[in-house]
């Protein structure tokens, strides 16, 4: 290991939190459970155990991603011996928040590396117009000069945790965090810090450094001069800068927006391996119709007892525990009384449910995970224009619905928040209804769903075919859930609409949404099909007559959905995702029409005998916020066969 390796892997490392006030609560130094290491006994198999330790816990609102493994690498073979050279394995990208940071912390430092070279070069400019004698010695210092900065560079010691810096945000990351420099340092060295925008100047305190890739973690302390593109005002929640479900809310749902096109743009630019001229220019995003009120689904947490937890001991609740989320980083849950950006239905039902742990907490002997979900029981107007009548909206907690009228009167929904996750819980999107089992997916933000399934109805046909080419007539909607997409969009398939998933309990509830919509078999159909035969359930189906739409979880397609796709070859494909990053290495799999150099040889070409695999051109690429105030944005990708 190098000098400067050792170095970095002697720093003493203090567990990762992100609420400051929090924080110094619970550095623990003279306890044996403290997080502090002495320099003498960190090691690489120490910190890689700490560095995996410190993953980021689900915060309540956005699913757990894998933490990149690290550590120093280990020995292999005998003393004096040379292990036989193996191949090496081809991992595809999983589009994770560091693998995510890493790349804009990388294109920030090549900036900055940039700026240094050209006010170099400024300085060279005028060192030419002075006596030569004096140029060479201006050249002599000038190395001299590059020298001790290097060695100031290599011998450079991290700041030591809970150190506060002044820090000026130079950029927004694609994980919504403010990347930093310390101000008035000639160190590149950069501060990722929370809650803020590109020009704030802002209080942070370091808390943990990621020294093998340059760059430190820091709390949000205060700002100290705000950026032009904040406006504190604009903040509708106390909970702000302390919960992580929320990062933008200081500003304007316009730069949001712009803020997520870049998200696409840098996307498609570190994940699809493409070069430039094969990505369309990524159209601008969609915003969301509500941009507060629109969560239809929320799942706060309490912590159980402390010392509660051990095998065969049961401890009851003593008190009321903190209901809520948890900060950045921080494993200690935060009791939130309310959260604004829910909808009218789920902020009363986590009032409810607080009121209800009020009197039952003593019952409880672990922590858990509380349901709140939106429920719609729709009431068209009588013909007779009486008085329409409260349904029953059972199994719902709210004793009084939450009343919002049509705007031409012609229904009135009463909505309630069901907190039992087998309950059954119902959505409508226009005049398509769904039902779904209340803990299981379906997308969080209603009020943009209208506008998107739109889109995707103008978008899901081509807008002209080749001269002699078969018009499409079949839908096959993989990943199909409930039937989303199946269903909305089956009125413009005259073959029929197929939705295919591998959960037995979702094609059951698509089903039994087909029949809600007025839909037969000949019109929509769901079909349950393993993974590695995705396709030859619709193996009778004609590629060049049809589009598939496909709609992943955040890991994306794995390589042999992909495979099997572009062997089937369909003429059109809609790819909808909510990880760009991961539909950006999927989709430059499918316009290479090769699997093999993303994710792996084993995948390269097809065996003799097998159909070969299509590729893909791209037509448009857009995103549209199903998530205001927050970093995540959802992508569309539009893509048509290339017949060679």
């Amino acid at each position: 290991m190098s000098a400067t390796a050792r170095l970095l892997f002697t720093q003493s490392f203090i567990k990762p939190t992100t609420s400051a006030s929090i924080r110094s609560q619970l550095a623990l130094p003279n306890n044996k459970f403290s997080w502090a290491r002495s320099a003498s006994h960190y090691t690489a198999s120490t910190f890689k155990a700490d560095f995996d330790n410190e993953f980021h816990k689900d915060n309540g609102f956005h699913k757990h991603h894998q933490h990149n493994k690290m550590g120093k690498r280990q020995f292999n073979g005998k003393p004096g011996k040379f292990r036989k050279k193996q191949k090496k394995v081809v991992v595809a990208s999983e589009g994770s928040p560091e693998e995510v940071l890493l790349h804009d912390i990388n294109a920030l430092l090549e900036t900055l590396t940039v700026a240094d070279v050209v006010d170099e070069g400024a300085t060279e400019a005028q060192a030419e117009a002075k006596p030569e004698v004096e140029k060479v010695e201006g050249e002599e210092k000038a190395e001299e000069k590059t020298e001790d900065k290097e060695d100031a560079e290599t011998k450079q010691e991290l700041l030591a945790q809970g150190t506060e810096i002044e820090a000026e945000v130079l950029s927004l990351s694609s994980t919504g965090d403010g990347l930093a420099r310390q101000k008035g340092s000639n160190s590149n060295h950069i501060y990722v810090v929370p809650f803020t925008v590109p020009g704030d100047v802002v209080k942070a305190r370091v808390y943990r450094h990621v020294p093998q890739d340059g760059y430190s973690h820091a709390d949000f302390l205060e700002v100290l001069t705000p950026s032009p593109l904040r406006d504190d005002s604009r903040i509708q929640c106390k909970y702000f800068a302390k919960c992580s479900g929320c990062q933008f809310q200081m500003l304007d749902y316009s730069e949001q927006l712009k803020h997520k096109r870049s998200i696409v743009v840098k996307a498609y630019k570190n994940f699809s391996n493409l070069s430039p001229e094969l990505v369309p220019e990524i159209l601008d995003t969609i915003g969301s119709p509500l941009q507060y009120g629109y969560r239809t689904k929320l799942t706060p947490h309490f912590d159980g007892p402390p010392g509660g937890n051990r095998r065969g001991f049961k401890k009851p609740m003593e008190e009321m525990p903190p209901i809520g989320f948890t900060p950045k980083g921080l494993r200690k849950v935060m009791d939130i009384e309310d959260c604004p950006i829910a909808t009218d239905a789920v902020r009363a039902g986590l009032k409810a449910e607080r009121e209800r742990m009020s009197k039952e907490f003593a019952s409880y002997t672990r922590g858990a995970t509380i349901l709140l979900r939106e429920s719609t029981k729709r009431v068209p107007k009588p013909a007779d224009g009486s008085e329409i009548a409260v349904p029953d909206l059972k199994p719902g907690v709210l004793s009084t619905p939450i009343v919002t009228p049509a705007a031409d009167g012609s229904y009135t929904d009463f909505k309630t928040c069901i907190t039992d996750n087998n309950a059954t819980s119902t959505e409508y999107i226009d005049s398509f209804i769904f039902q779904n089992p209340a803990g299981s997916f379906f997308q969080n933000n209603n009020s943009i769903l209208s506008p998107f399934t739109d889109h995707i109805r103008q978008h899901i046909l081509p807008p002209s075919l080749p001269e002699g080419a078969k018009p499409i007539k079949n839908l096959i909607d993989a990943y199909s859930g409930s039937g989303l997409f199946t269903i909305t969009q089956s009125s413009l398939f005259p073959g029929g609409s197929i939705g295919i998933d591998i959960a037995d309990k979702s094609i059951d509830f698509a089903r039994r949404n087909a029949r809600l919509n007025g839909l037969d078999e000949s019109q929509c159909k769901f079909i349950a099909a393993d993974a590695p035969k995705l396709f030859e359930s619709v193996a009778q189906l004609d590629a060049d007559e049809t589009v598939v739409v496909l709609d992943p979880p955040r890991k994306g397609c794995d390589a042999s959905f992909l495979r099997q796709l572009m062997q089937f070859a369909p003429r059109r494909v809609v790819y909808v995702s909510c990880n760009v990053h991961t539909q950006a290495r999927d989709v430059g799999v499918l316009v290479r029409g090769r699997v093999g150099d993303t994710f792996g040889e084993a995948f390269v070409d097809p065996t003799e005998g097998e159909k070969k695999m299509s590729r893909y051109v791209i037509e448009s690429i857009r995103g549209f916020d199903f998530f205001p105030q927050t970093g995540h944005v959802e992508g569309v990708a539009i893509l048509n066969r290339v017949d060679e």
